[in-house]
């Protein structure tokens, strides 16, 4: 079974930091670009972050300097390091894979564009307030 699940949400104060994680079962993740996205009450999806099957990294510009997104292989997971967090940021963050790629197929890039990706976690609650 195919599987992402996020963990490490919760509410923090602005300013806070939380870290968030986006575990893979059934399948390998490095295989795949891995994207973060989130949705706000009566706002549409959109893409925050990226991590490439080639190792590269992306960001909405709203999030530059702030987040930072990484990938343990050994643990199959990628996280996603939020800091300087501001009420804007609240919202169902979710993670999601495009692929696989392999071989010359691997791409030194990736794209936070939500139709492209085709699996799904959960999504997990992060709300930043005082």
């Amino acid at each position: 079974q195919l599987q992402l699940v996020e963990s490490g949400g919760g509410l923090v104060q602005p300013g806070g930091s939380l870290r968030l994680s986006c575990e893979a079962s059934g399948f390998t993740l490095h295989n795949y670009d891995i994207g973060w996205f989130r949705q706000a009450p009566g706002k549409e999806r959109e893409g925050v972050s990226c991590f490439g099957s080639g190792g590269g990294t992306n960001y909405v510009d709203s999030v530059k300097g702030r987040f930072a997104i990484s990938r343990d292989n050994s643990k199959n997971t990628v996280y996603l390091q939020m800091n300087s967090l501001k009420p804007e940021d609240t919202g169902i963050y979710y993670c999601a894979a495009l692929g696989p790629f392999f071989g010359t197929h691997v791409r030194a890039w990736c794209v936070t564009e939500a139709r492209t990706y085709s699996k799904w976690g959960q999504g997990i609650q992060v709300t930043v307030s005082s």
